[in-house]
């Protein structure tokens, strides 16, 4: 059996469109990506992007859901330092109510924006009760409790899986204490990635909401059927994530063939370091780095992501990744 593979979906606007154009091509891919074998399919919280276009997470997820019938749709992640535990239970709550056994919620503790974003979400920049809000959210979830002094309704008894997400050892460590499945943010901050996987294994609890670790890594994928093709798919992602490190966040460039001429070489050094865990190129060549990176990391689960300019080519993409997928 091949290992089970996700997609993660920050619902890319790119240059030359516009937000609504994103959202289509969302649910377009979605469609597509279930009868492609993909297990589950996550969008992430941002804000005041303007080339991301999933910032009202739990809206884009039910129209993801209702435009599916099978896949698992779910959030990569919620942030939860922006939310009230009790708004995210009731939220996702209503999500598995209405799609009985097919809603996933990954929780994140970055802000998903900047100090401005913090302060227009009215949040507390300084408070940090991220693992108490985690257990909170579990709690809403659980057992009808008829006596409780507040409940989450519709939420209550719909057990809503709920994933830790992290790029450092503090996710690593909580994920394992709770036994809750544990998703490492490796296809943009591979740094710490080898010893939160240890960390996660090493100390994982049996717990009432697991019973053994259930890890899950993030790949880039940029897949075609020409090799040059796939790099240059790739340069859009490049480009933005450039920009973003240089202050300059705005869609999804269109690609270029001479990535050089666009970003110094110093900052291509740092950007391919931080996008280093990615398979890109023909089919052959991404089945080869994506078993390479399957044998060296033994993850239960990968999710793909890859932020492609033309909506054909991603689709193509994330095909040409699901055959690899199947054939491991």
């Amino acid at each position: 059996m091949s290992i089970p593979y996700s997609l993660l979906d920050l619902s890319p606007v790119p240059e030359g469109s516009e937000a609504a154009d994103a959202i289509s091509n969302s649910i377009d891919l979605a469609r597509h990506a279930e009868g492609w074998g993909y297990r589950r399919y996550w969008l992430a919280e941002h804000h005041n992007m303007p080339g991301i276009a999933s910032a009202a997470t739990a809206v884009l997820i039910s129209l993801i859901a209702q435009a599916t019938e099978r896949m698992r749709v779910g959030a990569g992640g919620i942030m939860l330092p922006n939310h009230a535990p009790l708004t995210v239970a009731e939220n996702f709550g209503t999500l598995a109510t209405v799609f009985p056994d097919r809603i996933d919620l990954g929780l994140g503790r970055a802000p998903g924006g900047d100090g401005a974003v913090i302060r227009a979400l009215r949040r507390d920049p300084m408070a940090d009760s991220f693992p108490q809000d985690v257990v909170e959210l579990l709690d809403y979830f659980g057992p009808a409790r008829p006596d409780a002094p507040v409940r989450a309704l519709p939420g209550e008894g719909t057990h809503v899986p709920i994933w830790i997400l992290g790029s450092s050892l503090f996710g690593a460590q909580l994920a394992a204490h709770l036994g809750l499945p544990y998703a490492f943010a490796s296809h943009f901050a591979p740094g710490d990635m080898e010893q939160a996987l240890a960390i996660y294994r090493d100390r994982f609890q049996q717990t009432q909401w697991g019973e053994k670790p259930r890890l899950m890594i993030a790949i880039n994928v940029f897949a075609a059927d020409d090799a040059e093709e796939a790099h240059y798919l790739r340069s859009s992602m490049q480009l933005a994530f450039a920009r973003l490190r240089t202050g300059k966040p705005g869609k999804l460039p269109r690609p270029t063939r001479d990535l050089d001429a666009e970003i110094s070489p110093q900052m291509r050094r740092m950007v391919d370091q931080a996008l280093r865990i990615t398979a890109v190129g023909n089919p052959a060549q991404v089945k080869e780095q994506l078993a390479t990176l399957i044998d060296a990391h033994r993850p239960d689960e990968v999710i793909l992501t890859g932020q492609i300019h033309d909506q054909q080519a991603r689709l193509r993409s994330f095909e040409i990744a699901a055959e690899v997928m199947r054939g491991l």
